[in-house]
């Protein structure tokens, strides 16, 4: 492993945290949990974690990465799960397509953006992110309705 690609480990802890929630989603829907209490974890764990997620790579990792087709279609990707995760319904449909994006998204920015971005920082990049990036606390030990250990 890189000295670069060791700075973006905690990036990719966050990426695990985020397909830890499509696990759960996918175990609550599979065990007809009710789909309340399944958005109401979503809407926490959106609120506690994946806006201050996406507001790190929008606002520091992108820009790294300049204006190319790879960080349009990540912008357009952080729309589409911000659109999924805000609609004020408990439908099915909604969860399984919520998860489904939000896996497949995840796994597109740990095999090509971050790829790319490892490849192409510099050491001030590398200190930047690293400061910004411990602004971003996160424990699922907060949560109490854990329905997927039910």
């Amino acid at each position: 492993m890189t000295a670069k690609s060791t700075l973006l480990e905690p990036l990719s802890i966050e990426h695990r945290q985020v397909l830890h929630l499509c696990e759960n989603i996918r175990i609550g829907l599979r065990n007809n949990i009710q789909k309340e209490r399944i958005r109401t974890y979503t809407n926490w764990f959106k609120s506690e974690f994946l806006d201050p997620h996406f507001a790190l790579e929008e606002q520091h990792i992108f820009p790294l990465l300049g204006n190319n087709v790879r960080v349009k279609k990540a912008l357009a990707n952080h729309r589409r799960i911000n659109k999924l995760m805000t609609c004020d319904c408990d439908d099915e449909k909604v969860l399984n397509l919520l998860e489904e994006e939000l896996a497949t998204y995840i796994r597109f920015e740990e095999r090509v953006l971050y790829k790319e971005l490892a490849q192409n920082l510099n050491p001030q990049d590398l200190e930047m992110l690293e400061k910004h990036h411990d602004n971003i606390v996160f424990s699922e030990e907060d949560w109490k309705d854990k329905f997927w250990i039910s």
